[in-house]
């Protein structure tokens, strides 16, 4: 038996190749190099949807507009009880507010949910007014848009949709097999996305970027780096943003989601000094964890840059896995019509290892 599945093909899908040994994304024959920086949000989930449902149209964006409009109508929903939960948590429930289906309109207001709802949670627990998507916007730039009360720079819309594009598959991870997983049963594309955001939710899946945050926060400054970093292994604490389950070289997320936050800095202030002093602590965390672990390849993953990109983008570490969730919902989503489409119900065997009851006397 493997532990966690592992090298076990639980699958067969035509819509991401996760390749650990070369560091190679593939997202329907399209490399991530190809897809991270150059195309937008909608388009790759137009990518990821090709062919799962009859009625795609052209343009994704037109109705995916259209569909942040409509869920916007459960933000009333928002009331204290979910106010005082996490962003992940309240954004969750008003999700699940969302009825069930295998159609399209289901699976775009799903794709819309994550962002109209996230936005609307932290501008009222911050005690603003939830403000309403504009259906002419791109999605990236409406999340900012809704998110921060103010129109997004173009740099800025194409920072978040280099990540979204980014994030938006990922093979078989944690939630997206946990999502294919309630799509056998023929629950419905909503139950299968609320499934994947409590996956998502754990610290060992996308529960992790923010405490990269709380990492550079206390470390300081880089001359402080090395003794912090050894420090913290010596308690035996994980690094949040080193190594990877199948990654054996370097995450190639991370690349794409650092080259988007160099473009971001070339517009900013403050982001470029906050760029060298995360580049100093990775490179100073590599070379500890190198003479730490030499028989463990333990690289930069995608969490590392992601907290540095949200972070500039003035999203709350509290809000990160939510926004990690408007980018993998689309993947969600196709492989849950993948596994409906072409797949049996996902019903592995278990081995008993308890007790046998005694034999009758």
């Amino acid at each position: 038996m493997s532990d966690g599945l592992e090298h076990v093909v639980a699958a067969e899908t035509v819509l991401s190749e996760v390749d650990g040994q070369r560091g190679v994304l593939i997202v329907r024959g399209r490399s991530l190099d190809e897809l991270a920086g150059r195309a937008r949000f909608e388009d790759v989930a137009a990518l990821l949807f090709e062919g799962f449902f009859e009625d795609l149209p052209r343009d994704l964006g037109s109705a995916l507009g259209a569909a942040r409009a409509e869920v916007f109508a459960e933000v009333p929903g928002l009331d204290t009880g979910l106010l005082d939960r996490t962003p992940l948590e309240a954004m969750r429930a008003l999700t699940a507010r969302l009825g069930d289906g295998e159609d399209l309109p289901t699976a775009l207001r799903l794709v819309a949910a994550p962002a109209v709802f996230t936005a609307a949670v932290l501008r009222s627990q911050a005690g603003e007014a939830p403000i309403a998507p504009d259906p002419r916007l791109g999605h990236a730039a409406d999340i900012l848009r809704m998110t921060r009360g103010r129109p997004a720079g173009a740099e800025e819309a194409r920072a978040l949709d280099a990540y979204l594009t980014t994030v938006a598959d990922h093979g078989l991870n944690a939630s997206t097999f946990a999502a294919r997983v309630i799509a056998s049963t023929r629950a419905g594309l909503t139950s299968a996305v609320l499934g994947g955001i409590g996956a998502l939710k754990g610290p060992l899946h996308g529960g992790a970027p923010g405490p990269v945050i709380e990492m550079l926060d206390a470390i300081g400054e880089p001359a402080n780096a090395q003794a912090w970093i050894e420090n913290a292994l010596a308690r035996g604490e994980r690094l949040m943003g080193f190594g990877h389950r199948i990654y054996r070289v370097r995450d190639p997320r991370a690349d794409a989601l650092k080259a988007a936050v160099r473009r971001l800095a070339e517009s900013s202030d403050a982001l470029p000094g906050r760029l060298a002093f995360a580049e100093a602590v990775e490179a100073a965390a590599l070379a500890i964890l190198k003479a730490h672990k030499p028989d463990r390849p333990l690289d930069t993953n995608v969490e590392f840059y992601t907290a540095l990109l949200l972070e500039a983008l003035a999203f709350p570490p509290s809000a990160f896995t939510c926004v990690f969730a408007m980018g993998r919902v689309a993947g969600w989503i196709a492989h849950a019509r993948e596994q409906v489409l072409g797949g049996r119900l996902i019903r592995p065997q278990s081995r008993y290892v308890g007790p046998m009851p005694l034999a009758a006397a």
